[in-house]
């Protein structure tokens, strides 16, 4: 009996345990195998029911490369095997769909996709979410969807009636919304600096580093004067798609380059150029990292 889960590792290892538990498969009485455990030796015992029943195996394949023979084994397993292949290549797949079953869950990337997940799967516990709240563990944990999932079993100890909104989830959570480097550039660009030494303080608290935090500064400055340059040659607005394609760079950091890149024109961007080179020296000079980036800020703000 072979079941394999592919997909977000957090996710997939709840698609195991559904699977088994809708099964009667008795989860804590296979063995586990993973990393330099997963041999044809060692699994080669595991794949068959012993004299008294029972046999099995969960096998973990991160950080693992199968051969020929363990895969073999897998296919021919007669009792149950159940893996975590969360990458589950089209090779693999085949093998799995081919003599039992492949599970495939998502694997949430970008900040919609981890709300897409995080506000049903809440619900579920019966957790009622606000917005704000959602969108602050999405920031806070990114695709840590385990963590995310461990301060969820934490609410559910408030008192009942509790509201959920970021304020209060914060305070269980205990870490700050983590700074956003475009944020703090397009608050800079449009004139407000307040919230853009907030989101400098942000990544700084967060342990950014003061050189690697103006290098991106440089570069996403860089992609923001090659839009400028964009927007005044099409005399006029133009398409996010055509201008990533025609910069050859991603389409969300451009998206963000352009809109930071709507307010500038060619003399402001280069005075704020000049800036920036003048910030990297003072840095390199020895000047106080952090108020040498907070003065940077207000100066792109006039």
């Amino acid at each position: 009996m072979l079941a394999a889960f592919s997909g977000h590792p957090f996710l997939a290892e709840l698609a195991l345990h559904d699977w088994a538990e809708q099964r009667g498969i008795n989860r804590a009485e296979l063995t586990r195998l993973s990393g330099d455990e997963v041999t044809p030796q060692t699994l080669e015992p595991l794949l068959a029911p012993s004299l008294f029943g029972g046999g099995g195996v969960i096998v973990d394949l991160s950080g693992v490369k199968p051969g020929k023979e363990l895969m073999e084994l897998l296919a021919g397993a007669a009792a149950p095997a159940l893996v975590l292949d969360v990458t589950a290549p089209p090779t693999r797949a085949k093998v799995y769909e081919a003599h039992g079953e492949l599970v495939r869950s998502p694997n949430p990337q970008r900040p919609g996709d981890v709300l897409g997940w995080l506000v049903p799967y809440a619900k579920r516990q019966g957790l009622k979410l606000e917005k704000d709240a959602a969108a602050y563990l999405a920031d806070v944990f990114g695709t840590d969807l385990t963590g995310i999932a461990g301060e969820l079993n934490k609410l559910e100890f408030l008192p009942a009636g509790t509201r959920l909104d970021e304020a209060t989830v914060q305070g269980v959570v205990g870490r700050e919304r983590a700074g956003d480097s475009f944020a703090m550039l397009d608050a800079a660009t449009a004139g407000r600096p307040a919230p853009a030494l907030e989101q400098l303080g942000r990544l700084l608290r967060g342990g950014e580093d003061p050189f690697r935090l103006l290098g991106a500064v440089v570069w996403q400055y860089s992609l923001v004067a090659r839009c400028v340059g964009l927007i005044a040659e099409a005399g006029g607005p133009v398409n996010e798609n055509a201008a990533a394609s025609r910069l050859g760079a991603k389409p969300y950091p451009v998206k963000k380059a352009l809109a930071v890149a709507r307010r500038l024109d060619e003399a402001k961007i280069r005075r704020h150029l000049g800036r920036i080179a003048q910030a990297d020296l003072d840095l390199k000079r020895g000047h106080d990292p952090a108020r040498t980036l907070q003065r940077l800020m207000i100066e792109l703000s006039r």
